[in-house]
């Protein structure tokens, strides 16, 4: 049994002005060409399908085609819920999907047996049995009571956790012994676990409930397919329990990881191997940081990396020369006419909150909330007529704010 297992597309995502609308298309066209060329038997998308609950309407296009696509290619799809997804928007094609060779598990089901899956082969044999296991909400598993510290309500939601994932699994073996055959048992999940690497793209799910999922506290399945966390990763470096990562890079800090989907091999006996196949970068995002004169340099080296016709998005963080107010001015200058946006200007905030030390009998006791709006803004390069009218709303709404407490 051959599976491949991907997670984090973010269709519909809107980055800093730019839609990826182009990147997932063309993922999608490289996918489909993995899928056919590799022989994939079914493709386990582990959460977060879209980047918000309400995608656009090329973002639901695109998530049409693919099982489309994978359904004429002879391959299966199961699609978890992730954070990010919403459980009606997932769930409304669901029974059509069912005839498209997908399933779709929106969020924890009220009979675990729907969330335990047999994959079949291409040739119709079954191939594996799965742990259908989405974004576990806490309302799903976990019923809140009065009195309870912080670390009380992680510790009972890691445990309500756990016992999903036991019982699913269980389920799993009895289904197995059922059909009197040796099959592989693959689980799912969209959480954090202990030791994993995120990025600042990656939203933390369990606010003050769960920071992270302990690897001890898995069934023992063959292999676990994990999602939300954006960086490729073995999770405390066990070959069977893997984060595949988001295809595409989803913040100027993961411009530089080498994205990659994974093929899973899976026999009789259990895991066979994990192939990492590293996914095309149909997008260049780079990240700069210097004084001017060697930001100069790195934009003169980024250009090697676009075109007119797709150009280079860059982040640029300004060392050094931060205090200059005519930054924005100066960093257009050096990238007019090249085939470069800069979607991002920072100063480098090290010099900032050194200047706000310095300024040590200044308190907040004896700041306004606009003082500190305002300080917050000067660590921003903005022109000033995108600065005024953030601070023109910024005041609105504390004084609505204020006129309702009064």
């Amino acid at each position: 049994m051959r599976i491949l297992h991907t997670s984090d597309w973010h269709l519909g995502q809107h980055f800093m002005g730019k839609t990826r609308q182009a990147e997932h298309q063309a993922f999608i066209d490289w996918l489909i060409r993995q899928v056919r060329d590799h022989a994939v038997d079914a493709v386990v998308i582990a959460g977060d399908i879209f980047d918000t609950g309400a995608p656009p309407s090329y973002a639901r296009e695109l998530y049409n085609r693919l099982v489309v696509e994978l359904h004429n290619a002879g391959t299966a799809l199961v699609l978890l819920g992730g954070n990010h997804d919403s459980v009606a928007t997932l769930g409304e094609s669901r029974p059509l999907l069912a005839y498209l060779s997908t399933t779709v598990i929106p969020a924890v089901e009220e009979g675990l047996g729907q969330q335990v899956l047999v994959l079949n082969k291409r040739d119709g044999a079954p191939g594996a049995i799965v742990c259908a296991i989405p974004f576990i909400r806490p309302r799903d598993v976990l019923q809140s009571q009065a009195g309870q510290s912080a670390e009380e309500k992680q510790l009972s939601l890691q445990e309500a956790i756990h016992r999903h994932y036991q019982a699913v699994y269980q389920l799993a073996c009895a289904k197995r012994e059922a059909l009197r055959t040796p099959l592989p048992i693959i689980a799912t999940g969209h959480l954090t676990t202990v030791g994993a690497s995120a990025s600042e793209s990656v939203r933390e799910i369990y606010v003050g409930a769960l920071e992270a999922f302990p690897t001890t506290a898995f069934p023992p399945a063959d292999y676990i397919a994990l999602g939300h966390i954006h960086r490729p990763q073995k999770v405390g470096g066990l070959e069977h329990i893997r984060y595949s990562g988001s295809p595409i890079p989803l913040s100027f800090d993961e411009a530089s990881q080498q994205k990659e989907v994974l093929l899973v091999d899976l026999d009789t006996i259990g895991l066979m191997g994990v192939t990492a196949l590293p996914v095309p970068r149909f997008q260049q995002l780079v990240s700069l940081k210097g004084d001017l004169k060697t930001l100069e340099s790195q934009i003169q080296e980024a250009v090697q990396l676009g075109s007119a016709a797709q150009p280079v998005w860059l982040e640029v963080l300004v060392k050094g020369d931060d205090y200059l107010s005519d930054l924005q001015a100066r960093i257009q200058s050096m990238t007019e006419g090249l085939p470069v946006e800069v979607l991002r200007l920072r100063r480098d905030r090290g010099n900032a909150v050194a200047a706000l030390q310095a300024a040590a009998r200044e308190t907040l006791d004896e700041l306004t909330p606009f003082d500190v709006f305002g300080k917050r803004l000067e660590q921003e390069v903005l022109d000033e007529a995108l600065k005024a009218q953030l601070e023109a709303r910024y005041r609105r709404i504390v004084t609505s704010l204020q006129e309702g407490t009064a």
